[in-house]
Formats: structure tokens, C-alpha cells, sequence
């Protein structure tokens, strides 16, 4: 049964998949994406930084919508929903891959006990642009394809928009991997879903727990709240951009009047903008927020935003 809710939110899949009682559904939907099965099946997984969502969800770092998780040979994984894109995605798993990657190293250990590191990334816009479903990718000599430098690293993408483009035609139900693709895409019939979760019970295990936070009230609330939480920041992003852009025209047309109205205005509004982005910068670095999510939001370099 889906109710208005979707678990291609990343709200609600974390809900479902990150939280310590997630365990069967999250290493049934880590196997289907390594397309692991029988002998090869990996058997056990542990969730790591639990964490519960208070209504105060702007500017607390500590409230985050990754899933984490190590499974029994000590591969750690990071598994992101993505809805909109904010075209910079392979730079943003990568950086995600990369502090999963160096987080697992202790002090004074050895560089052979790094694990190896899988990102998996679920996306409700078309990235990456080959038309398929499912992509991955590792590290490979360019002239000798085969040959893989570490398999330390692994990034997943499932593409939901080439999925819902294939799904026109019938979809193959044998394969988990398209079983978990009906049950997220948030257009499945009815029908169709109720058939995946009766066929897998790790999809059973997810869909009972979709069902039970969407009934709970302190969990839409604090989704709620989440939302507000968004909409606030964007809010605050459309705003500083909207004074940088007019405090750059402003600036453009004083300096076109010198050095000519044309290229002053494009100097001055680029000039502008360099400086609300510094001040959006400035106000997010104020109100808590990792220096991380500051550079994703500005495009600044951390050493720039180190230095405000």
C-alpha cells in the first residue's frame, strides 16, 4: 500500500533504510545493486550514526540523510537520494566516497587497512547522460580497460528517470534489483507494488516500515518541520542572490559610464555576485553549518571558507 509519501524521498528513505531495526531491508537493496545472490549473498550489515530527527533539522549537522553502513567483509557504504539536480553530482558522490574513504583510517594505522568504499546514489533526474538504468564505476587504466587499479572504489548511480522510460515495457520481476526500482519509483501501480513486495521480503521488511513511520506522528512532524527547514534555506539562497544580482547591476552601471554601459554592467554584476556569495557563505558558517554543505551550496574553495 503506498500512501502520499514516497520513499524516493530522501527524508523517508533514510527513515526506512538508515536507522539501527533497518538492517534486513538495507542488505536486501545492497545485494540487489551488487546484483548478489545465493552463496555470494552478503549476510549481515551495520548501520552506523543513528540518528533521530528533531524539528530543529536547519543549520544541525548532525541531523543527515546519508545511509551508512559497514557490511561483514568491512566494505562501508554510503547510499544518497538525490531528487533534484543541482548538476554536480559525480564531483558530490565522489567527495562523499572520498570522506567515507579517509574517516576509516585511525591514526598511525596502515594504509592496508583501508576498506573499500562503495557509494551508491539514487536519482530522480537523468545523470548520468547513457541511457541506462543502472551505471557503475571504478578506477581503470585508460588504455587498458581491464585493469583496475583498486577496487577500493565504487560508485553506483540508479537513474530512475531511464528507469520509468523502460518500465513502459514490461519489467522483469526476477531480477531484485528491478523489484526495488518499482517499489521506489513513486509512479508503480499499486498493483505492481503490492506484487514486489510479496515476491522479496526484504521489500516486504522496507514496505511495513514505510507504512508504520508515515503513521507516525512524531516522524511526519519532524518531516514537516524538515520542509520548512528547506524551504527557509532556499528562501535565504534566492534572497542573498537577489541582492547580489541588483547590488552588481548597481555597480555595473556606475562603472559602465566610464568604461562603457555593455561590458561594466556584466563586470559589476559578476563582481556582485562574488560578493553574495561570500555573505551567504559567511551566514551559513554562522549559524553552524559544515564546511562541506557551505562549498556545495557557494562553489567556494574550503581554504576561502576556512578564512571568513
Amino acid at each position: 500500500m503506498r500512501t502520499l509519501y514516497t520513499p524516493l524521498d530522501n527524508f523517508f528513505f533514510f527513515k526506512v533504510m538508515g536507522e539501527k531495526g533497518d538492517e534486513v531491508q538495507l542488505l536486501g537493496f545492497i545485494n540487489a545493486v551488487l546484483n548478489r545472490t545465493g552463496e555470494n549473498r552478503f549476510n549481515s550489515v551495520e548501520i552506523l550514526e543513528n540518528k533521530t530527527f528533531s524539528g530543529e533539522v536547519k543549520g544541525d549537522k548532525s541531523n543527515t540523510l546519508d545511509v551508512r553502513a559497514v557490511l561483514q567483509d568491512r566494505t562501508r557504504t554510503n547510499i544518497e537520494v538525490q531528487v533534484r539536480n543541482q548538476h554536480n553530482m559525480g564531483r558530490r558522490s565522489l567527495f562523499y566516497w572520498s570522506r567515507e574513504y579517509a574517516r576509516s583510517l585511525g591514526e598511525g594505522q596502515d594504509y592496508s587497512e583501508l576498506p573499500n568504499v562503495l557509494a551508491i546514489n539514487i536519482l530522480d533526474y537523468d545523470f548520468p547522460p547513457v541511457r541506462e538504468v543502472h551505471t557503475c564505476f571504478h578506477l581503470r587504466e585508460d588504455r587498458h580497460r581491464d585493469y583496475v587499479l583498486t577496487d577500493a572504489l565504487e560508485i553506483h548511480f540508479l537513474n530512475m528517470v531511464q528507469y520509468r522510460k523502460q518500465a513502459r515495457q514490461k519489467v522483469n520481476l526476477e531480477d531484485p534489483l528491478n523489484r526495488w526500482m518499482v517499489w521506489l519509483n513513486k509512479r508503480s501501480p499499486p498493483e505492481l507494488i503490492a506484487e514486489v513486495v510479496k515476491m522479496d521480503s526484504a521489500i516486504q521488511a522496507a514496505n511495513d516500515r514505510m507504512v508504520y513511520v508515515t503513521g507516525d506522528e512524531d516522524a511526519i512532524w519532524a518531516y514537516e518541520r524538515y520542509l520548512m527547514a528547506l524551504s527557509d534555506r532556499t528562501s535565504e539562497m534566492n534572497y542573498a542572490r537577489d541582492v547580489a544580482t541588483k547590488r552588481g547591476m548597481r555597480k555595473g552601471m556606475k562603472k559602465g559610464m566610464k568604461e562603457g554601459m555593455k561590458e561594466g554592467i556584466k563586470e559589476g554584476i559578476k563582481e556582485g555576485r562574488a560578493e553574495g556569495i561570500l555573505e551567504i557563505a559567511r551566514k551559513m558558517k554562522a549559524a553552524g553549518r559544515p564546511s562541506a554543505e557551505i562549498a556545495e551550496f557557494t562553489g567556494l574553495p574550503a581554504e576561502t571558507i576556512a578564512g571568513l
